[in-house]
């Protein structure tokens, strides 16, 4: 059984370098927000997070690896300035 602060732990390392916040709802439920703390970009925001149902370390595997596939999903397909051919004015 983990403690809420464990599980916060195994978060945060699951999802290193991206910084996590955490907020505990009244019905004991997990609202995460994991961003970019140098650039301050959200990447992914889930809320609902049951703290009831991550009591083993395999299910707290699972949930993290499902969160990179969100993070991952969430980058596809975006372009950044970066990505763009840069104009070259003759």
């Amino acid at each position: 059984m983990f403690t809420l602060s464990q599980l916060r732990n195994c978060i945060e390392e699951g999802l290193s370098p991206l910084t996590c916040e955490f907020t505990l709802c009244r019905d004991a439920s997990l609202t995460l927000k994991v961003f970019d703390a140098e650039t301050g970009r959200v990447d992914l925001v889930v809320t609902g997070i049951s703290t009831n149902r991550l009591q083993t370390p395999q299910e707290v595997d699972k949930m993290v690896e499902e969160l990179r596939y969100e993070l991952h999903s969430n980058h596809l397909g975006k372009l950044t300035l970066d990505d763009l051919p840069s104009a070259s004015h003759p």
